[in-house]
């Protein structure tokens, strides 16, 4: 076996709330999210397709699959990374969205590339 994982990819999450989208008396909070999504591992990989679990405070659940990210089925050689943004809205203003984007390696292999869970907020609030 070979110590460098040949599919590994790594993602980070940076979150923004969208005050002027947000209806805080409707119960509605937007946010955004920028992922990053590198290819860490020694093939080119393509992510597929994407499945997001969304938690809210109230403990409401939404599962999200779909086709690639933003219209998008992007192909990442080693040492390459991809952007995007995207969004969400909750019914609170706390939640948590984790998941998992399918990949397959250039020699066909499937694969899941984990998306730890990372938590959506209303910045300045008080608890």
């Amino acid at each position: 076996m070979n110590e460098i994982p040949d599919n590994l990819i790594t993602v980070d999450v940076e979150t923004n709330y969208i005050e002027g989208e947000s209806s805080p008396d409707e119960n509605r909070y937007v946010f955004s999210y920028t992922i990053t999504i590198r290819n860490e591992g020694e093939n080119p990989a393509r992510l597929m397709t994407r499945h997001w679990i969304i938690t809210d405070a109230n403990g409401q659940v939404q599962e999200v699959r779909g086709e690639g990210v933003v219209g998008e089925k992007p192909h990442l050689n080693p040492g390459e990374g991809f952007k995007y943004t995207s969004g969400t809205i909750l019914e609170t203003p706390v939640g948590t969205m984790q998941g998992s984007y399918q990949m397959v390696s250039d020699d066909g292999e499937s694969f899941e590339a984990e998306i730890d869970p990372f938590r959506l907020s209303v910045p300045r609030m008080l608890h």
